[in-house]
């Protein structure tokens, strides 16, 4: 059995994409970004997008909308950690 590789993409966005929704729902909850950085934020943003880029531009399959889906969340709690940074 041969196991195409976007299947491996897959599972690994899935496994980062999990600790978002808990890192938004801490920021947003306490109220303060601390000890997060937007620097790490902003490359792991980059990262994503350079996912994304690579798949319109290759062979475009699902695994996009797991870019897409965690892009937002980063998005989300980059806003959140900008906007609580001095709390």
């Amino acid at each position: 059995m041969i196991i195409r590789p976007d299947v491996f993409e897959a599972i690994m966005l899935i496994c980062f994409g999990c600790a978002w929704p808990l890192s938004i729902y801490k920021t947003w909850k306490t109220k303060t970004s601390r000890g997060k950085s937007p620097w790490f934020l902003l490359v792991i943003l980059i990262g994503y997008i350079s996912g994304i880029l690579f798949e319109v531009t290759g062979e475009l399959n699902n695994v996009m909308y797991l870019y897409l889906l965690n892009t937002g969340m980063v998005v989300a709690d980059l806003v959140l950690s900008l906007k609580y940074r001095n709390a």
